[in-house]
């Protein structure tokens, strides 16, 4: 596995190799090949996430209670929001998966990406300590936990516009990703949302989800 890349894209250089690249093994792959797997790195790397993702809403986000930073939390700390981050990095070009895995596009699957992300975490633990593990979670995940406090216990836009567009029946409500601009690290996309066929707005965001928000949130406001 050549792992200059992928150092590239996260921005942490491993001086020992093979930890980055158990973290990119899946236990089919460990399986046929009698190596290990990242299993017991996601374990740990599910508990620092949790830990460093809790200490920043809880010194970011002092206003919300505990029940409300619980849902925040759980909202970041998700499959999906693991998985664009693995997106975000290409994880599914150098996840190493066995050959049944392989042909089921299994390097793609949103679960093994997410577990791929907390196994990365532990393994950056390992090799550079807590500090830069926390590093890596804050630079992945900082927008998303800012974006869900802020936003805690409201609908989000897409809900908000469905619910005011079907008021009166049923309508086919539609967004496409139309550009992506930028590095693979620092994307921005921007999206559109139509209601059957008509377009209603566009949006811009750091993420597909980001920008499809906003561009419900233009079309609720005009």
């Amino acid at each position: 596995m050549d792992t200059e890349k992928i150092e590239n894209n996260i921005n942490y250089y491993f001086k020992n190799k093979n930890l980055l690249k158990t973290a990119l093994t899946h236990t089919s792959y460990a399986n046929e090949n009698n190596v290990n797997s990242y299993e017991k790195l996601e374990f740990l790397g599910d508990s620092i996430l949790e830990f460093v993702s809790s200490k920043y809403l809880y010194n970011h986000f002092q206003e919300l209670t505990e029940g409300e930073l619980t849902k925040v939390r759980a909202q970041v700390v998700c499959e999906d929001s693991l998985k664009n981050v693995a997106i975000k990095h290409e994880f599914y070009n150098y996840i190493l998966v066995g050959k049944s895995e392989r042909a089921n596009e299994g390097n793609k699957k949103t679960a093994i990406l997410a577990d791929c992300v907390e196994a990365i975490i532990a393994a950056i633990y390992f090799d550079g300590g807590l500090n830069k593990a926390e590093e890596f979670i804050i630079d992945n995940l900082k927008e998303a936990m800012e974006y869900a406090a802020k936003h805690i216990g409201m609908k989000d836009y897409k809900t908000v516009l469905q619910e005011k567009l079907q008021k009166n029946g049923d309508v086919h409500i539609e967004y496409n990703i139309v550009k992506e601009e930028g590095p693979d690290h620092d994307k921005l996309f921007t999206a559109e949302v139509k209601c059957d066929g008509i377009l209603l707005a566009r949006g811009e965001g750091k993420s597909k989800k980001m920008a499809e928000m906003q561009a419900a949130k233009i079309a609720l406001e005009e």
